[in-house]
């Protein structure tokens, strides 16, 4: 039977989405022929590609340079067994983001990462782009898939200013659902503490708990803010 890469590629999709973190790996300019591995955080651009902040004085940066093209590989942390969890290998070109999404790039790392907003007061750091060629992905044992970037990657239907709208109404207006949301997922939140929604994008949104990201999947795909609304009344009401 053949694989349904629909199927598989939503479950790459989801893990690509709520992992947030990566090992970088790129070509090592001071030890030609050895790759050089660090661990990235990231977010997701309109486009779902990830994207990364990183130090121009930092080893990546000069071997990125040199050569872009890189791999990042996320892990499944919610499983003890490192063998039978869930992890993808994107193959990607690393390069800076045009400066025409820059802003819009900065906001939405910004928000799901926000002390990475003082990093260029000690050093220079830039924003790269992922844009994956192949993926490899890996659903347990003798789940092995390799992958097009079209069957992962799903571009974000809101623009900039309408996530925004939607990420503030909930935050200002709704910090009770939110709360709820996590409730019901069983996150514990800090003495004191409240989630702050930090993105939203077709099938699903993201919250911050302290100083985690927690990814929350709507129970239908949607394409408009009215479509969210429903999907956010619906989930609070569960």
């Amino acid at each position: 039977m053949m694989p349904n890469l629909t199927e598989i590629g939503a479950e790459a999709r989801e893990l690509l989405c709520r992992a947030y973190d990566g090992v970088l790996s790129t070509h090592s300019v001071e030890m030609q022929g050895f790759p050089f591995g660090s661990v990235v955080p990231y977010c997701l651009d309109r486009r779902g590609r990830p994207v990364i902040l990183i130090a121009d004085i930092a080893q990546h940066t000069r071997n990125i340079a040199a050569n872009p093209k890189v791999s990042l590989i996320v892990l499944d942390r919610s499983v003890d067994d490192v063998q039978a969890n869930g992890r993808l290998t994107l193959l990607a070109g690393a390069h800076p983001v045009p400066s025409e999404e820059l802003e819009d790039t900065a906001e939405r790392y910004y928000s799901f990462f926000p002390d990475s907003r003082d990093y260029h007061k000690t050093h220079a750091f830039a924003f790269y782009r992922l844009e994956p060629v192949r993926l490899r992905y890996i659903g347990g044992f003798g789940r092995i898939h390799w992958l097009p970037p079209d069957a992962v990657l799903r571009a974000n239907p809101f623009t900039a200013e309408e996530e925004r709208a939607m990420v503030r109404h909930m935050n200002e207006d709704h910090p009770e659902a939110l709360r709820a949301y996590c409730a019901r997922a069983g996150i514990s939140l800090p003495p004191g503490g409240v989630p702050i929604m930090v993105g939203i994008d077709g099938e699903g949104f993201h919250l911050r708990v302290g100083a985690r990201i927690v990814r929350f999947a709507f129970p239908a795909p949607v394409a408009t803010p009215a479509e969210v609304r429903a999907a956010l009344v619906q989930m609070a009401r569960a």
